[in-house]
């Protein structure tokens, strides 16, 4: 049987996010498990903040249409994000809209796939906030499947090692789990 292919991107691209430290570490993870886990950045998917009457004249951009096409190569995808202002990114917001209008390809990359999300934060709550705005798109707004186990690395300045590990086992631990449900979830049907 083939690797699970599993799709990983942070919600930053701020140099040092911490949301990208744990997306790295999820990508090594779900390797370490015996699946195919693609790393990218949302730096290499620039796109204009979502505007309709932009869209009426050019359409969705070109690296919307990419990163749709990127999820559709995937049965899973992993989503890491920071939160800002108790919500989600701007960035990661308007990725999802722009992917989400892109209709080329027809098939919806939300539909017919797993996603599971962590956050991120230097606050006690780890993000957690930003997972629920997450929650909320994702499955309210897009129709996806989100696993209800969900990570949130609190005082993530101090969480990560010198390795890019997580310094506290439970949430290391935890943390895994998830990933074995998510690579277990994309290796069955739906």
């Amino acid at each position: 049987m083939a690797k699970p292919r599993i799709l990983v991107f942070a919600g930053s691209i701020r140099t040092g996010a911490f949301s990208a430290r744990l997306a790295a570490l999820v990508a090594k993870e779900l390797s370490l498990q015996d699946a195919e886990a693609s790393l990218i950045s949302l730096a290499d998917y620039p796109m204009p903040l979502f505007d309709a009457d932009f869209e009426a004249r050019e359409g969705a951009p070109e690296t919307a249409r990419k990163l749709r096409r990127m999820m559709l190569a995937h049965r899973a995808v992993f989503i890491a994000t920071p939160e800002y202002n108790a919500s989600t990114p701007p960035l990661l917001k308007n990725a999802i809209d722009w992917v989400s209008r892109a209709k080329e390809p027809s098939t919806d990359p939300f539909k017919g796939r797993f996603f599971a999300i962590g956050s991120t934060s230097n606050g006690r709550l780890g993000g957690y906030r930003a997972l629920i705005a997450l929650r909320q798109m994702l499955e309210l707004g897009l129709g996806a499947h989100v696993l209800p186990e969900q990570v949130a690395v609190s005082e993530a300045a101090q969480a990560f090692d010198d390795h890019g590990g997580l310094k506290d086992s439970r949430v290391a631990d935890f943390l895994r789990a998830s990933l074995r449900r998510l690579i277990a979830l994309a290796e069955s049907e739906l």
